[in-house]
């Protein structure tokens, strides 16, 4: 059975044992190194690194050491060697991050619990600058930051355009020559940003968060934990993938998967495009085991899928699922 766990209990200790310390690798505003004790955990901003860090039992950004402890407790089927082409490190870092989030606002809301002020202001704060950082990230792959881009491109265009039609007027071809292809270059600039802007707001999607899917090719079962309207992963990534060989290629909704630990113990986190992706034919009301799901969901619904917390529900801006109701369902029970 799966446990659920509330957000507002949630604790890192409950984490104890996948391991040491963890360092968070993002830029975020100028502050000076601070350490910061509470509980069991011991928080660190370092100023020249531009990078903050805690330590405590819970080592959530250690993803190589947490897959060979899952490889070890328990053992599945060899698809790693094959399914490992899709594993992303990256949709696990946006995972952790959330997870990191989630630590802070309730260790600030523990620090105030216990009167602690000061430690809980130091908290905020922190948390304040990991918000306005995951924002813009979020912002940056959503294609805001393409929209607002096209926007200012428009407004370039437009000047130069001004420009352009003064060069012509006082017989300055040459420059007036240099000016059109700065309109080129800006308009092809500027219809790129303003799809891709437009591929976030119009995206559709065939899988919901907290879904119970499998992959055609691989065959292990996995669960939905994000999703991008295309692939925003590396290059490099994309090539040992080779998404290009893909029916709809880079251009298609592609998923953050949890895999099943029992079914491919080393993968922990994919990057799989929609069309690898399945709905199981049956209800899948088996057993599913991953590290990441006591944080990221409230524990399972009656059709087997799990239940997304509500804070990766607005991450994600998605509506809550209602299970359809089933009479046969409520007959089976009064049966058993």
């Amino acid at each position: 059975m799966v446990q659920s766990m509330s957000m507002s209990t949630l604790a890192t200790s409950r984490y104890s044992g996948v391991c040491g310390s963890t360092c968070l690798g993002r830029q975020f505003g100028q502050i000076k190194a601070t350490t910061i004790g509470f509980g069991e955990s011991q928080f660190v901003w370092n100023d020249r690194r531009k990078s903050l860090s805690f330590a405590t039992h819970v080592d959530m950004l250690k993803p190589r050491n947490l897959r060979v402890q899952a490889g070890w407790l328990f053992k599945g089927g060899d698809q790693s060697s094959e399914a490992s082409c899709e594993r992303s490190e990256n949709a696990n870092e946006d995972i952790l991050m959330f997870f990191f989030q989630l630590d802070l606002a309730t260790r600030v809301q523990s620090a105030l619990n216990v009167e602690q002020y000061e430690i809980a202001q130091q908290l905020r704060e922190k948390l304040t600058e990991v918000e306005t950082e995951v924002l813009r990230q979020q912002e940056s792959r959503k294609g805001s930051a393409s929209k607002s881009e096209a926007q200012d491109m428009a407004i370039s265009i437009l000047r130069l355009r001004a420009d352009l039609q003064n060069a012509v007027q006082s017989e300055n071809y040459d420059s007036a020559a240099k000016l059109r292809d700065e309109i080129s270059k800006l308009e092809a600039e500027s219809l790129t940003a303003t799809i891709g802007a437009q591929a976030y707001e119009n995206a559709q999607y065939a899988f919901r968060l907290g879904q119970k899917v499998r992959h055609k090719n691989f065959g292990y079962r996995g669960v939905i934990c994000g999703m991008d309207p295309i692939c925003c992963e590396s290059s490099s990534w994309m090539e040992n993938a080779q998404v290009e060989k893909l029916a709809h290629g880079p251009d298609q909704p592609f998923y953050q998967v949890l895999a099943d630990v029992h079914t491919d113990p080393n993968l922990l986190v994919a990057y799989v495009p929609e069309e690898s992706l399945e709905v199981p034919s049956e209800p899948d009301k088996d057993r599913f085991d991953h590290p990441y799901t006591s944080f990221l969901f409230y524990g399972v619904d009656a059709a087997g899928d799990f239940i997304p917390i509500k804070q990766l529900r607005e991450k994600y801006n998605k509506p809550r699922h209602e299970v359809p109701y089933d009479p046969d369902d409520e007959k089976r029970g009064e049966s058993s």
